[in-house]
């Protein structure tokens, strides 16, 4: 099955604040979506109301594929080293080749190094590299480009572009620029005013 995400007048409340109302948007295979807004009008929380952690307020998410999602949290053993936290989640996952991801991410040669020694850009390349392990139809990435320098910034947009080139489909929520497919769409959201 090719893989979708659809979103029908989705509704996000944090509290006793609506974030946004009336969201409708749909994604197939090769498209990208880019999410922008300033602080708090809720990106992330859309990119979790999508990756079925949050439940909307109103409205819904229909999901055709295996789901990636990079976010703030990096779901690793800070005691293991980097190799075992990867084979961890190999088990879990049943990824494929555990070498390539981490030579790709450019940490091969960290393999034995404790997850809480890597550094901000380290943290997020492994998180790339564990989701290029598992092969998902739909990434969605929150704030991906933060730590990373400008070669491993131009790794992850190439990685984007290979992803949706291949059928794939990914959501991102960014303040910063970042280079996607020709065709990608945008939404901003703004200060939810009913």
């Amino acid at each position: 099955m090719q893989p979708r995400l659809t979103v029908q007048d989705l509704a996000c409340r944090r509290g006793d604040r609506l974030l946004f109302a009336g969201l409708s948007f749909d994604l197939g295979p090769g498209e990208a979506l880019q999410v922008v807004g300033a602080n708090g009008t809720g990106k992330s929380s859309l990119l979790r109301l999508l990756a079925g952690l949050s439940r909307p307020f109103g409205g819904s998410v229909e999901r055709v594929g295996t789901l990636g999602l990079i976010d703030e949290r990096l779901a690793m053993d800070e005691h293991l080293p980097l190799g075992a936290a990867m084979r961890f989640w190999e088990r879990l996952d049943g990824c494929g080749d555990p070498a390539m991801p981490l030579k790709m991410m450019e940490l091969d040669d960290m393999a034995e190094v404790p997850v809480r020694f890597l550094s901000t850009g380290q943290r997020k390349r492994l998180a790339f590299a564990r989701l290029l392990d598992c092969a998902h139809d739909v990434w969605l990435l929150d704030e991906p480009l933060n730590g990373l320098d400008d070669a491993a910034r131009a790794k992850v947009e190439a990685l984007v572009a290979l992803h949706c080139g291949g059928g794939g489909i990914c959501v991102v929520a960014s303040h910063q620029q970042m280079a996607l497919p020709a065709a990608a769409r945008r939404i901003e959201l703004a200060e939810y005013a009913p």
